[in-house]
């Protein structure tokens, strides 16, 4: 009986012991998973490229500098872009350029390569000289062709498509003509009679020429 007793007594001593071994298990386990390695985050690398434009990449500077390379870029196009690998947009705008296209008899594969040249198809495009949208309209350009938004794509397509119709026309055809008088304006072409001297130009007119014979697919 006395035994019994004892056992008896002794019980809720026992229990709260496992109780309590329970609590420091719990404890130190909570101890080990905060003082386990965390998985490292990834580096984040910040940089600003010639052409002003910020980068955010879990890649080293210099090796995202390769890569960026020969993406499209608009304006002066300080990057060195290699116009003869940069990927090509077949696919954008494509049904506001195959209008303009029938409107104003311009090859779509011209189009594309003026506006690859220009902008990078991008419609908020904005040059340093204040030319603007998808085909680097300049002011005057705008009002010259009826441009309300230059920064609508069909307003700024069917602007530049109907300026460059009015070049080849005005070229007797020669496209080569029309795109250096795109770059520099019709005066500058003849004045110098023909391609004007302007290394900014004659760079254009060869980048444009590459385009014309990728998007040509030939």
């Amino acid at each position: 009986m006395d035994r019994l007793l004892l056992q008896t007594v002794e019980s809720p001593q026992r229990e709260g012991f496992r109780t309590l071994n329970a609590r420091l298990a719990i404890i130190a386990l909570a101890g080990c998973l905060v003082l386990a390695p965390l998985p490292v985050a990834a580096q984040v690398y910040k940089y600003v490229d010639d052409e002003g434009i910020v980068h955010l990449t879990d890649r080293p500077p210099q090796e995202m500098r390769e890569r960026a390379r020969n993406i499209g870029c608009y304006g002066i196009c300080r990057r060195g872009v290699d116009w003869n690998n940069t990927p090509l947009q077949n696919g954008k705008f494509a049904d506001e350029i195959e209008s303009a296209s029938d409107i104003f008899g311009v090859d779509p594969a011209l189009i594309r390569a003026v506006m690859h040249a220009e902008s990078w198809f991008n419609p908020s495009a904005v040059s340093h000289m204040g030319a603007e949208g998808l085909m680097q309209l300049m002011p005057a350009t705008q009002r010259r062709f009826g441009v309300g938004n230059p920064f609508d794509p069909v307003d700024n397509i069917t602007g530049g498509v109907a300026y460059l119709s009015w070049l080849l026309d005005e070229f007797n055809q020669n496209i080569e003509l029309a795109v250096a008088a795109y770059n520099a304006g019709e005066n500058a072409v003849r004045r110098h009679d023909g391609i004007p001297p302007f290394d900014e130009t004659r760079e254009y007119v060869r980048r444009v020429n590459i385009l014309y014979r990728r998007y040509n697919g030939s």
